[in-house]
C-alpha cells in the first residue's frame, strides 16, 4: 500500500458560545476553523486527520503543502510507528513544535484512521480498548470576563448534565462567580494560558483556593519553565495541569521528572498525532500522572481524542468545547449528552465528513499534494 495523494480542506464555520467572548491575549475567534487533511492510498482506502488549528491554520496548511505532505507521498501508510520516527527526524530542523509538527500530526491521525479501517475496527479497539460505549466529558468554556455571564453559563452547563466545567478566566470575581453558578458539587477547572511569573502564579493559586478548583492549568510563562511550574505545584493545594504547549515525549518526560504537573494534557493535533499521544499516556502512567488530553477542535482530532480516551485502562476525561457550530461536517458525533460523548463504533475514526458541508464552508479551493 502506498500514499498517493494528500488533500487539505480549510474550513471556517460560524459559531455561538452563548455570550460575547473576551479577547484571549490578542487571539479572536470570529469562526471555528478546521484544517481537515485527507490521505488517499492506491488501494482506495482514505484516512482523515486534522492539524492545529484556529487562526494558525494558514501556516499549518503551508507547512503541509510545501514540505510535510510531499515527504509522505509514496510512503507505506501501514508503517505508522516507523514513519512517525523518520518524519520527526526529517522535520526537526524546522522546529520541534509549531506548524510543521501540526501538519505531521494531521497525517499521523489519518494513518491511524486508515489502519483501523483496514482492520475493520473502530479505532479505540485497535488501540486496545473495548470497555466504554461513551466517555465522560468536561465542558470547556472560552473567556467571557463578566462574572454574571460566567455564572449563568456555568449553571446552564450543569443543567445540561456536565459534572466538570473548565474556565479560561483571569479575573478573580469571574472565578468565584463560576463557583456560585456551578454549585459545590461540580468540578471546576481554570485554564489561564500561561500569563504569570512563578511568584504571581503562586499568589493567584492561593487567592483562588476558596473556589476549590479541581485543577489550575498552565499558570506560568513561559510554558517551558518546568522548574518554575514545579515550584508552583510544590506550594499549591490545587492540582496543576499542563502539556498543550509541550514539544513531544521528552518534554513530558522532563515535566514528570521535575514533578511539575499532576495532569498531563497533550494535544493530538499539536504533539505529533496519535502515535506520540500513546507514548505520553504510557509515560504518564509510569509517573502516576493523570492523562487528560487537550481537545480544542471539532474534526478528526476530536474524534481521535475520543478514541484515545476510550482506550485508556482507567477512566479519564474528554475536553468538550462549548460552542454551537452553525453546521458541522461530522453532525452530532462530538456532542455531549448528559455530560458524556458516545464513542463511534464504525471502522476507523468512525464518522466520515459530510463533504457538502465541507464545500459550503471551505476557505478557497482544495489543495492536493501528489
Amino acid at each position: 500500500m502506498k500514499i498517493t495523494a494528500i488533500h487539505a480542506h480549510y474550513v471556517r464555520i460560524p459559531f455561538d458560545m452563548g455570550a460575547p467572548l473576551q479577547d484571549m491575549g490578542g487571539i479572536r475567534f470570529p469562526t471555528m476553523d478546521h484544517l481537515l487533511v485527507e490521505v488517499t492510498t492506491d488501494t482506495g482506502l482514505t484516512g482523515w486527520g486534522e492539524g492545529f488549528g484556529h487562526t494558525i491554520i494558514p501556516a499549518t496548511k503551508t507547512a503541509l503543502e510545501t514540505y510535510v505532505g510531499p515527504w509522505f507521498i509514496g510512503k507505506d501508510p501501514t508503517d505508522i510507528t516507523g514513519l512517525h520516527r523518520e518524519a520527526a527526524q526529517a522535520f526537526h530542523i524546522f522546529g520541534r513544535n509549531g506548524p510543521v509538527v501540526y501538519a505531521h500530526s494531521a497525517i499521523d491521525i489519518a494513518l491511524w484512521d486508515i489502519a483501523a479501517k483496514r482492520a475493520g475496527l473502530p479505532l479505540y479497539q485497535l488501540l486496545g480498548g473495548a470497555r466504554r460505549p461513551d466517555v465522560q466529558a468536561y465542558s470547556s468554556l472560552l473567556r467571557y470576563g463578566k462574572p454574571e455571564t460566567v455564572a449563568r453559563i456555568c449553571a446552564e452547563r450543569v443543567r445540561d448534565g456536565f459534572r466538570h466545567i473548565k474556565l479560561h478566566e483571569h479575573d478573580t470575581a469571574a472565578v468565584f462567580a463560576a463557583r456560585e453558578g456551578a454549585g459545590p458539587a461540580t468540578a471546576l477547572m481554570n485554564d489561564v494560558n500561561c500569563p504569570w511569573s512563578v511568584a504571581e502564579a503562586i499568589e493567584r493559586e492561593r487567592a483562588w483556593r476558596p473556589a476549590e478548583l479541581y485543577w489550575l492549568e498552565e499558570p506560568v510563562w513561559p510554558p517551558e519553565d518546568h522548574n518554575g511550574l514545579a515550584r508552583v505545584r510544590r506550594q499549591a493545594t490545587t492540582r496543576i495541569a499542563a502539556g498543550e504547549n509541550a514539544a513531544g515525549l521528552h518534554d513530558f518526560h522532563d515535566l514528570f521528572e521535575k514533578g511539575a504537573i499532576d495532569i498531563a494534557q497533550p494535544s493530538v493535533t499539536k504533539i505529533g498525532g496519535i502515535t506520540e499521544m500513546l507514548k505520553i499516556a504510557a509515560l504518564a502512567e509510569a509517573h502516576s500522572v493523570r492523562f487528560i488530553p487537550h481537545c480544542a477542535y471539532f474534526g478528526p482530532g476530536n474524534l481521535a481524542s475520543i478514541h484515545v480516551v476510550a482506550a485508556q485502562g482507567t477512566d479519564t476525561l474528554l475536553e468538550n468545547i462549548h460552542a454551537r457550530l452553525e453546521a458541522s461536517p461530522y453532525g452530532n458525533a462530538m456532542q455531549a449528552h448528559n455530560g458524556r460523548v458516545a464513542v463511534p463504533q464504525a471502522p476507523g475514526l468512525g464518522v466520515e465528513p459530510d463533504m457538502a458541508i465541507v464545500a459550503k464552508y471551505r476557505e478557497g479551493t482544495v489543495t492536493t499534494i501528489k
